[in-house]
């Protein structure tokens, strides 16, 4: 009753029981025991994805250098908004082709790749802005915000008309689909992401576009052996 009540998530389910076992385990220092509690199934939960067509619009919707700068990069290399806001000048490996990013999500370091297509914008950008440290400063100096960028993202949204839901992280999600759709090697997406187990990557597969494209139905290929036979 008091879940439904207070539309308390199954993520947040599992953390108070968590803490309950914390409690007793670690503080009041009592013997691990197996507790009789049923956990919540976690709900399967697929990311949101933009076509390429609407990826192109939104990405091209900023008339500012630097916004327009921000989203290629988010989506060109699949970064997380934290991770965009904290690039470095020196990240950008461009003799060897990679973006690092440092202390990610985890406190791990990786590497992603450096599109030919954002490099050259990169390049356009630094000689306007000339950032000293950060990749992408605010306007007083020092890291661009996560609230700036989330702004950026949003006005992007309502100019090109894409999907409303979208966040600056559904650029991330349609960098590994688009990835995957071009039939990119899902070790080479699990790297470029930061995922430790490829199981966190082979969730885009359950999102692929599914359509005579993509997939040919069994039908016609029936048809093209001749051996479909006509019932009449």
């Amino acid at each position: 009753m008091l879940i439904k009540e207070y539309k308390i998530s199954e993520q947040k389910q599992n953390q108070i029981i968590n803490a309950i076992k914390s409690y007793y385990e670690h503080t009041l220092g009592r013997d691990r025991m197996l507790y009789d509690v049923k956990r919540p199934k976690k709900a399967q939960t697929l990311p949101n994805v933009l076509s390429e067509s609407e990826v192109l619009r939104l990405l091209n919707s900023p008339t500012n250098l630097k916004h327009k700068t921000i989203l290629y990069t988010i989506y060109s290399a699949g970064l997380r908004r934290s991770e965009v806001i904290n690039l470095r000048v020196q990240d950008i490996k461009s003799d060897e082709g990679y973006i690092m990013i440092k202390g990610a999500k985890g406190k791990k370091d990786r590497n992603t790749v450096l599109s030919k297509t954002l490099l050259t914008l990169l390049r356009e950008y630094y000689k306007k802005h000339k950032p000293s440290y950060w990749l992408f400063e605010g306007a007083a100096g020092g890291k661009y915000s996560a609230t700036s960028v989330q702004k950026i993202f949003q006005k992007a949204v309502k100019e090109s008309g894409c999907n409303a839901w979208a966040t600056p992280h559904t650029l991330r999600h349609s960098f590994a689909t688009h990835l995957m759709q071009a039939g990119t090697n899902l070790r080479y997406i699990q790297s470029a992401l930061g995922h430790e187990s490829p199981k966190t990557t082979e969730i885009y597969t359950h999102v692929l576009r599914i359509n005579n494209k993509t997939i040919e139905s069994p039908l016609d290929i029936l048809m093209k052996k001749g051996k479909f036979e006509n019932n009449k």
